[in-house]
């Protein structure tokens, strides 16, 4: 699988000789996420001389967008915002690439390999794609979150897994306040702007790699807006969360005198730089936007401002246990003498079982931990309306940049 990345500067990347096989000319790659198992990769390439390779079928779908520079394939140049998609076992013709072109280069499902000369292989399906980016117009996106002011442009739509890669713009003061997860895992580059949010700050260059079901929000498009290349495998839907904390602890078993601690996402909030005013302000019109549009809603509040949500919830579960009746009688845990293996039962004597509102395993796709990629949490699933929604991730520690990245605990 491939590591949950947020957010890291490409400029916090080495630089590797660029595996393109097949081809004449010198290259060099970023490694922006790999996985291990299959050979799929996001990469940064920059040509330091003219590159070019004849017709031949890759082993992987593969996928280039120019960043800077020029591109020709199939007789055809393509400058900035030039795009290439090329399925696995489809022929693909001669490709050029120009010196000084720098690109983002995607292979997925399949490694580096490339047969020169071959056929179309059997099972192969889909088509070659090549776009001029520049001259698409953009689109408003159906649903573009709280408000709107999101824009896109659809390069790749695969008909029969839902993976696409698209253009993403967000205008300036697009905001959005809540947190989501998806069922498929998301990426992105960012090709231009500045956004804010709760893993960091996406300006020219930072990337991400966010699997299936992590949890994550609270972003706020500063001044020019922001412009992504953003991939998914799978139908991106939104699925929110507000008033959101994460509550964790523990006994330690051989240091502090064995102490005993609890920590929450409140915590982190308090310790680290505020929001500025102007993220606390976009925040606040996001919530106030779906206000006008009749749905329901809570205040903004960073975390480490205000109550701690996640005491609240505790204390709200204690009432609950004692209005469904606990045990039925009263006991201290500290001196408790009866054996929990021996037959006690906290459904004896006619007291109700205490109900938690979620079961967490009903919140799980039917076949999560049983299907072939079981082992792999942040794999995206298929998902269709009725199934369950499947519960989020919290990924407090992700890879993230050293140098540009910034993190503030907010949201995790």
């Amino acid at each position: 699988m491939r590591p949950h990345v947020e957010l890291i500067q490409e400029n916090d990347y080495v630089w590797h000789g660029a595996e393109l096989v097949g081809g004449e000319g010198r290259a060099s790659e970023r490694r922006l996420s790999v996985d291990e198992e299959d050979g799929s990769c996001s990469l940064r390439v920059d040509f330091h001389t003219r590159w070019g390779r004849g017709p031949g079928v890759h082993h992987a779908n593969t996928e280039f967008y120019v960043l800077d520079g020029a591109m020709t394939y199939d007789g055809r140049e393509y400058g900035k915002g030039g795009y290439l998609y090329v399925p696995k076992g489809v022929p693909a013709e001669a490709l050029v690439f120009a010196e000084g072109t720098k690109v983002l280069h995607y292979r997925e499902y399949g490694d580096a390999g490339f047969d020169a000369g071959a056929d179309r292989r059997d099972g192969s399906r889909e088509e070659v794609i090549a776009l001029d980016t520049e001259a698409m117009t953009w689109d408003a996106v159906p649903n573009a979150g709280p408000m709107p002011g999101l824009f896109i442009k659809y390069l790749h739509v695969d008909p029969e897994t839902g993976f696409y890669t698209r253009l993403v713009h967000a205008q300036e003061g697009w905001t959005d306040h809540r947190l989501a997860h998806h069922p498929c895992y998301e990426e992105a580059y960012t090709t231009q702007g500045h956004m804010e949010y709760n893993f960091g700050t996406l300006d020219l260059g930072t990337y991400f790699f966010r699997p299936a079901r992590v949890k994550h929000g609270h972003f706020t498009t500063q001044e020019g807006g922001a412009t992504w290349l953003l991939r998914s495998d799978g139908e991106l839907l939104n699925w929110y969360t507000q008033n959101e904390w994460i509550r964790w602890g523990g006994e330690a078993a051989n240091y502090a005198d064995r102490m005993r601690w609890s920590q929450s996402s409140h915590d982190l909030g308090a310790g680290s730089p505020p929001r500025s005013e102007r993220d606390v302000a976009e925040l606040t019109a996001s919530v106030e936007f779906q206000l006008s549009q009749g749905e329901s809603d809570d205040p903004y509040v960073p975390h480490g401002r205000g109550t701690d949500k996640s005491l609240i919830a505790i204390a709200k579960a204690l009432d609950a246990a004692s209005l469904q009746g606990g045990h039925g009688h009263d006991h201290s845990h500290d001196d408790h003498s009866h054996d929990h293996s021996g037959g006690h039962s906290h459904d004896e004597g006619g007291a109700a079982r205490v109900h938690w509102d979620g079961e967490p395993r009903a919140l799980e796709h039917p076949d999560e931990r049983t299907d072939g990629h079981a082992h792999n949490r942040g794999r995206g699933r298929a998902w269709k309306p009725g199934s369950p929604v499947p519960a989020p991730i919290p990924s407090t520690l992700p890879v993230r940049s050293r140098s540009t990245g910034r993190w503030d605990g907010d949201g995790m």
